[in-house]
């Protein structure tokens, strides 16, 4: 297998698994947005019901804000690699240049993971803030008797 098709590969392995959780992520966090318009908290009896459907997906949004610079970091390490070998096979002069071009486009997969993760963290962030005071509304309506039986 050629080295440009390897370097492809990592390339677009990398950046196209990074567009899917991006593409999840936003997909969830417009659910779950949703669903906190649609719930009505004095529709629980039990506080855990509660919290346990308010909080579905959340995890998975958390995940993937705290994973993807990783994933963009190994797509990165991975491209030098192959930078280097590119390098290493080379049987005549080495143009500086063009090392600096493979280096500089190597760094463009922890760039990705990184324009997937600070979204990420925030929706979920501002996800969990709307989950807090949902809690507390169900508080509220609990001391005041609101709950349904």
């Amino acid at each position: 297998m050629p080295i440009d098709q390897i370097k492809d590969i990592v390339d677009y392995g990398v950046i196209g698994l990074l567009l899917f959780l991006s593409f999840i992520t936003f997909m969830f966090a417009i659910e779950r947005l949703l669903f906190y318009r649609s719930v009505n908290v004095e529709n629980y009896r039990h506080k855990n019901a509660l919290e346990l459907d308010l909080t579905k997906r959340l995890p998975t949004i958390a995940s993937i804000g705290s994973n993807a610079p990783f994933i963009g970091l190994l797509g990165t390490v991975l491209a030098i690699i192959l930078t280097f070998y590119i390098i290493g096979a080379q049987q005549e002069t080495i143009n500086p240049g063009e090392i600096m071009k493979h280096l500089a486009l190597a760094l463009k997969a922890t760039a990705a993971g990184l324009v997937v993760a600070i979204p990420a963290t925030v929706l979920y962030n501002a996800l969990i803030t709307v989950v807090d005071r949902k809690l507390a509304q169900w508080e509220i309506a609990k001391d005041e008797g609101k709950l349904s039986e």
